[in-house]
């Protein structure tokens, strides 16, 4: 097996940092997934909870715009979203501008799920503070 170019440039310091890297990322993942199933919701349920929240400039998301933040297929979140729905954690309503767009938006009782949940990732978030590095590549690695 031939050596590629880009990678005999990276060193086994480079190699070590960008595992410790995904390793911390899994950790995180790892903490969030047990999070959200204590809480009784799978972890794509929280996701989706915590995308409706955050989706920059209004408290709604289109299936498709959740889809995308979800990088999941759009059949596959239009089920996710009934389910939410079906646990009183979100609330579909037909956009008033446009009636192809279905809006989904968070309940009080999404809200307060999201919060408990989201009150909880900030302080691991915190404990990992520090603990990232992402290690400086050589001009035209990027």
């Amino acid at each position: 097996m031939s050596r590629s170019p880009r990678s005999s440039r990276l060193s086994k310091s480079d190699f070590e940092q960008l595992s410790e890297f995904r390793y911390q990322i899994r950790r995180f993942e790892r903490f969030s997934e047990n999070a959200a199933r204590e809480a009784g919701l799978t972890p794509l349920q929280y996701l989706a909870l915590l995308h409706i929240k955050g989706y920059p400039g209004r408290d709604w998301v289109s299936v498709g715009e959740l889809a995308e933040r979800l990088q999941a297929q759009h059949h596959g979140v239009v089920a996710l979203v009934g389910r939410c729905e079906e646990l009183g954690l979100v609330m579909r309503t037909p956009s008033s501008e446009d009636r192809r767009v279905v809006e989904v938006r968070l309940t009080a009782d999404g809200e307060a799920m999201l919060v408990k949940l989201a009150a909880m990732h900030r302080a691991e978030l915190r404990s990992l503070q520090g603990t990232f590095f992402i290690p400086n590549l050589p001009d035209g690695d990027a």
